[in-house]
C-alpha cells in the first residue's frame, strides 16, 4: 500500500481577485522511493530477444509394432515430471507391423542462439535420447540440428544448425542479478511457440542437490519451456529455464534456472571437445551442523565434513582424513558442503590446489592434485575378527562399553587406532552411536586405544555435551553426547 505525504502548496492571489489572501492547498506527494516507479513494459525486450529464441522438437525411431503416440506435448509433460499417463488419454492407432521403422515425435523444448553461425544452447534433458533434433526459428525456418554435446550433471546441451547471420543473444553478468528484480522467459510451453512470461528473481544460489546453484524465480515455466532463456531487463540472458517445483506437475510459482555463467563454462567445453571434464578429489562429504561446529571449536557452521576418503584418491594422497572439515579450497571459503564439489569440479584435472582443513581444533593447509571425475566406487564395509573382551570404566557413565580395535580393522579403515563400540545405551544411543562404530577422537583429542580413551574422558566436563568423531564402515561423522539431566 502506497503511503502519501501531504505537502502544502502556497500561492498568492493578486489584488482584484482576493486581496492579500494566501491560500494553502494540500497536494499528495509520493515518497521518494516510490517516485518514477512503474510496472515494467516487456514489449521492447520481446522484440529484441524474441528472434534469438528457438523451438526444439525431437524425434525417435519407433518400431512399427510399437504402440502409436499420444499428444506429444502432454506426453513430454508426464515424462518430465514422473506423472503416470492417464489410461483414458487418446492414442493413435497401432501402425501396421509390416511397415518399416519411422520417426515419431518424442518431445518439445526451447533453446536460444549462442552464435551467429548456428550454435544453440538448450537443456540436456531436451535432447537426451533423441534420434533427430529439429530447430525452428521465429521466421518459421526449420533446420536439422547436430548434437555437439550434452552434460547431464549440469543439464546443459549445445546443438548446431547450418545457418549464418543468426541473431545471437547477449550474455548477462550473473553477479549483477539481484533478488527482487524483474526477469522474463520466452519458450514453447506445451509446444506453444514464442510464449512470453515474466516475474521476479525469488532467490539466488538455491541448492537442489545438483552441481549448480540455481536461480529461483516465480516466472511461469511449464513443460516445453525447458532450455529457453531467462532474460533481465537489459535484454541479457542470465539463466536457462530448467526445472519447476510442483506437486501436481503444473506450475506452482517456483521455477529454477541454471545460471548463465555456469552454463557458459559447460558450453565452452562442449563446443571445443564435445564433453565436460570435471575435477575431483575423492571424498564423501556432509553438512556441518551448528552444534557440531560449536562443540569442536569451529565457531560457525561452515565447511564440508569429510565422512570418507576413497582409496588412492587425490585426497588420500594429500593427507586428508575422514573427520576433517574442509573450510577452504584454493583460498576460497566453503560456506556449505555443496560448495566444495562445485569448486573442485571447475578445476582442470592435474592442477594443484591448497585445501584448508580443520582437524581437532586447528587449521591445516594441504596440497592436493586434482583428479578427474569417474564413476563412484562402491563403499566397502569394515570387517574383522571377533572383538576382544570389552573394557568398561568412565565410558559407562555415557552409556558406552568399548573395546580395542583389531589390527585388521585398523588396516581396513586406514586408521591409527580408536576404540570399538560394543554397547551404546542411554546418552550414547540418543547421540546416534551404535554397536560396531569406531570412536577415533573425543572432545578434539585423538584416541588410539581404550586406555587413551578413558584418560581423555576422565578430563572432560561430563555435565556439558561431548563431541565424538567416529567411523561407521568407511564413513566418518560427529556425534554430540549430552549428559542425562
Amino acid at each position: 500500500m502506497l503511503e502519501l505525504n501531504w505537502k502544502p502548496l502556497r500561492s498568492c492571489m493578486t489584488a482584484g481577485l482576493i486581496a492579500a489572501a494566501a491560500v494553502s492547498v494540500l497536494v499528495p506527494v509520493a515518497p521518494a522511493w516510490a517516485q518514477n516507479r512503474t510496472l515494467p513494459d516487456f514489449t521492447d525486450l520481446v522484440e529484441q530477444v524474441g528472434p534469438s529464441v528457438v523451438n526444439i522438437r525431437t524425434l525417435e525411431k519407433v518400431k512399427a509394432s510399437a504402440s502409436g503416440g499420444a499428444d506429444e506435448q502432454m506426453l513430454e509433460f508426464f515424462r518430465r515430471f514422473g506423472i503416470p499417463v492417464p489410461p483414458n488419454m487418446p492414442r493413435a492407432p497401432r501402425p501396421d507391423r509390416n511397415q518399416p521403422d519411422e520417426d515419431q515425435p518424442r518431445g518439445v523444448g526451447s533453446g536460444f542462439i549462442l552464435t551467429a553461425d548456428g550454435f544453440v544452447m538448450t537443456n540436456a534433458h531436451v535432447v537426451d535420447g533423441a534420434d533427430e533434433v529439429i530447430v525452428t526459428l521465429t521466421d518459421k525456418r526449420e533446420f536439422k540440428a547436430k548434437i555437439i554435446g550434452a552434460d547431464k550433471r549440469s543439464d546443459v546441451a549445445v546443438v548446431k544448425i547450418e545457418a549464418t547471420g543468426l541473431p545471437a543473444v547477449k550474455i548477462g553478468d550473473i553477479n549483477r542479478l539481484k533478488v527482487g528484480e524483474w526477469v522474463m522467459a520466452i519458450g514453447s510451453p506445451f509446444g506453444l511457440e514464442n510464449t512470453v512470461t515474466a516475474g521476479i528473481v525469488s532467490a539466488k544460489q538455491r541448492d537442489t542437490g545438483d552441481y549448480l546453484p540455481f536461480i529461483q524465480t516465480d516466472v511461469a515455466i511449464n513443460p516445453g519451456n525447458s532450455g529457453g532463456p531467462l532474460i533481465n531487463m537489459r535484454g541479457e540472458v542470465v539463466g536457462i529455464n530448467s526445472q519447476i517445483y510442483s506437486r501436481s506437475g503444473g506450475f506452482q510459482g517456483i521455477s529454477f534456472s541454471i545460471p548463465i555463467d555456469e552454463a557458459a563454462r559447460v558450453s565452452d567445453q562442449l563446443r571445443s571437445t564435445g564433453k565436460v571434464t570435471r575435477g575431483r578429489i575423492g571424498v564423501q562429504i556432509d553438512q556441518v551442523t551448528k552444534e557440531v561446529a560449536e562443540s569442536i571449536g569451529l565457531g560457525k557452521a561452515q565447511g564440508a565434513l569429510v565422512r570418507g576418503v576413497e582409496t588412492g584418491a587425490p585426497a588420500e594422497k594429500a593427507g586428508i582424513e575422514a573427520g576433517d572439515i574442509i573450510i577452504k579450497f584454493d583460498g576460497k571459503p566453503i560456506e556449505k558442503s555443496s560448495d566444495l564439489p562445485r569448486m573442485v569440479g571447475n578445476v582442470k584435472p592435474g592442477t594443484k590446489a591448497v585445501v584448508t582443513v580443520f582437524r581437532r581444533g586447528a587449521s591445516k593447509d594441504l596440497t592436493v592434485t586434482i583428479g578427474e571425475v569417474e564413476p563412484e566406487k562402491p563403499t566397502r564395509k569394515a570387517s574383522g575378527p571377533e572383538p576382544k573382551a570389552p573394557v568398561a570404566g568412565a565410558a559407562q557413565a555415557l552409556g558406552l562399553v568399548v573395546s580395542e580395535v583389531s589390527d585388521a580393522q585398523k588396516k581396513e579403515l586406514k586408521i591409527k587406532g580408536g576404540v570399538k563400540v560394543d554397547t551404546a545405551d542411554a546418552a550414547a544411543a540418543r547421540a546416534g552411536l551404535k554397536e560396531g562404530d569406531v570412536i577415533v577422537a573425543i572432545a578434539n583429542s585423538e584416541v588410539t586405544s581404550v586406555k587413551e580413551f578413558e584418560a581423555a574422558l576422565a578430563k572432560i566436563d561430563k555435565s556439558k555435551p561431548i563431541n565424538v568423531l567416529f567411523r561407521r564402515g568407511e564413513w566418518a561423522q560427529y556425534a554430540l553426547i549430552r549428559p542425562t539431566r
